[in-house]
């Protein structure tokens, strides 16, 4: 990809985000925050963030005010990610000088982010042909009649296709960018910016949806609290659901019902979800091998662990080595 090149400096990677008249300023919002400000210790590098009108001249919003935008759209010229955060309205064709220049970014390998009705951009400008991809639910209809070759799937988060991606909503979208910084810098600095942001670290976008999150309120001083914090730090030891009933004083059924009344989801799944995110924490942070790593997340053989993590993320644990530490 091209990057930035300043005299005497380490060329960076260029994000550009496209604004446009009438935008909500919520979905401009959701990259300038993931990718646009200051995250001084955090480990991030330092990005080449802009944003680009798609039109001259002050941009009106949603709001009510308006916003002044400094890059046109000869700025995507050697972005290395190009996010369209939304699209004002579906009805709408974008203008032909912005579908020219994601194609030509397509064209030179840029990465292209989709967020919400940003997919209905994308599918203009021909790119999620023959591709997955997702969108706002309530306009997926819309979106499939209008755009037949596309695989559209709206019931995901997001939709990862290598150098294309797509979100629903705006959540979604910062799950989207979350992810594509993860992609980019690791699950540290990803994390780094979850927690400023007051977001959970991860949520996988597939159809398989495991959310690594901060523990419901609901649980705060609860003694499933202390039970659920133990177990994530004992995730080697082969749980169930009467071994974590009895640990917590609880009836199986009485057990069952406030664990799901706090976690929203079923022992078992909450289980899978935090083995594979301390299987994703290793395979990024350290030099275990998989066969280990299927120990320490408790999945009791190398083969269970490629199958549920395959099965989740759509990928191989080594892939996930290799795309997240470049080995």
């Amino acid at each position: 990809m091209a990057t930035s090149a300043h005299s005497g400096a380490i060329p960076r990677h260029v994000v550009a985000v496209v604004a446009f008249d009438r935008i909500s300023p919520f979905h401009l919002s959701v990259p300038c925050v993931v990718f646009g400000e200051d995250r001084a210790g955090g480990g991030l590098p330092d990005f080449d963030f802009r944003v680009c009108a798609a039109e001259p001249g002050p941009l009106t919003t949603t709001a009510g005010f308006s916003i002044a935008v400094t890059h046109g759209l000869e700025a995507l010229g050697d972005a290395d990610t190009i996010i369209v955060p939304t699209w004002r309205d579906p009805d709408e064709p974008p203008p032909a000088a912005l579908l020219a220049a994601l194609r030509a970014a397509h064209a030179r390998g840029a990465q292209l982010v989709g967020l919400c009705l940003g997919a209905f951009v994308l599918a203009a400008a021909g790119l999620l042909d023959d591709r997955p991809a997702s969108t706002h639910w309530a306009w997926a209809d819309d979106f499939a009649r209008r755009y037949p070759r596309v695989r559209l799937d709206p019931d995901v988060l997001y939709v990862d296709d290598g150098n294309v991606l797509t979100s629903a909503g705006t959540a979604a979208g910062l799950d989207c960018c979350l992810h594509v910084l993860r992609k980019m810098c690791g699950a540290e600095a990803a994390n780094y910016v979850a927690r400023r942001l007051v977001v959970s670290p991860h949520r996988q976008g597939g159809q398989a949806q495991y959310i690594q999150q901060p523990m419901p309120p609901n649980l705060r001083g609860d003694r499933l609290s202390g039970l659920l914090d133990w177990v994530s730090g004992n995730l080697a030891a082969p749980h169930t659901l009467d071994s974590l009933a009895g640990r917590a004083l609880m009836s199986r059924r009485t057990f069952t019902r406030r664990f799901r009344l706090a976690t929203g989801t079923t022992v078992g799944a909450w289980l899978l979800a935090q083995r594979l995110a301390r299987v994703q924490q290793l395979l990024e942070s350290s030099d275990e091998s998989v066969e280990a790593i299927a120990g320490i997340a408790g999945f009791g053989s190398t083969a269970s662990l490629r199958q549920h993590f395959t099965e989740a993320f759509r990928t191989s644990p080594s892939a996930w080595r290799r795309e997240f530490r470049g080995v």
